[in-house]
């Protein structure tokens, strides 16, 4: 449960200077969203895969549903009415792969916790939400934690109320910055066994780019470092790795081992354009 978003790719030759002009070698628009991308992976590997999110009733909102349907993900959508869906504009360097985002996402597409319905959470054996609706993922993870349903969350930024998420969150996989906002310190060796600490989290990680992975499950530290290939857009990647951490979570793999395949399936979805554009059959991850 969480975001979706249709993404506007502008491939340009190298990042702009100020007051600078750089022709696009290339543009396109496609599907992405960091709970959406995550359960497009997941059904490609051969899960049952839900997602619940909002959307707007425009062209961009039906390009999510047309993108989930094809995927064979069952998706159940909240519709803000005369509402645009969230949009974001990703300059792409070509020489490096690397992008840059600008978004913009309407208030009325906040997902409230009562458009939810348990039964949504009921029937399923992992959830994973990425905190920006704190309440209403607040409220599907306090259901999935009375079922006994694991909650991973992929969060990274300190929205309100998110003390309350997660606390009833089982596996944290932020962004690198995620742990010092909470904390206040950079240094992960402290961040996160304090977050674990504070919420009981069972394990608590962050993803670190190009430096690959860093977990800690409450005995011991486990760093992964990033697979090297030649980047095409590095869209996408964190996503890609939240739903591999599902594959993994499902499979009950070892920490490490489960670092190892994100970072993997995370590194092939960096060679291809899009959000969604690199997934990979299990076998080649």
């Amino acid at each position: 449960m969480g975001l979706n978003a249709t993404d506007t790719l502008l491939e340009i030759p190298h990042f702009p200077a100020a007051e600078g002009k750089v022709e696009v070698a290339g543009r396109h628009t496609l599907p992405g969203g960091q709970v959406a991308s995550a359960m497009q992976a997941c059904a490609s590997w051969g899960l049952c895969a839900r997602y619940v999110g909002k959307i707007g009733d425009d062209g961009a909102g039906a390009l999510q549903q047309k993108a989930l349907r094809r995927a064979g993900v069952e998706a159940h959508w909240a519709v803000a009415q005369g509402c645009e869906s969230q949009r974001s504009w990703i300059l792409v360097d070509r020489s490096t792969g690397e992008r840059t985002v600008l978004w913009k996402r309407d208030p009325r597409l906040e997902l409230h916790p009562r458009e939810l319905k348990q039964a949504w959470i009921a029937r399923s054996k992992i959830l994973l939400v990425d905190g920006h609706d704190t309440a209403a993922a607040t409220q599907a993870a306090r259901w999935a934690r009375e079922l006994g349903i694991p909650v991973l969350a992929d969060i990274d930024n300190l929205y309100s109320g998110v003390e309350a998420l997660l606390e009833v969150v089982d596996v944290l996989i932020g962004s690198r910055e995620f742990p010092q906002r909470v904390t206040g310190t950079s240094d992960l060796s402290l961040a996160l066994p304090w977050i674990a600490n504070r919420f009981g989290c069972k394990v608590v990680g962050a993803t670190l780019g190009r430096d690959g992975a860093l977990a800690w499950d409450g005995e011991s530290f486990h760093y992964t470092p990033a697979y090297k290939v030649k980047p095409v857009d590095t869209t996408g990647a964190g996503d890609i790795f939240h739903g591999a951490m599902v594959y993994s979570l499902l499979k009950n793999w070892p920490v490490p081992k489960m670092l190892d395949f994100c970072c993997a399936a995370s590194a092939l979805n960096c060679t291809a354009l899009g959000a969604r554009g690199g997934i990979r059959p299990i076998a080649e991850i």
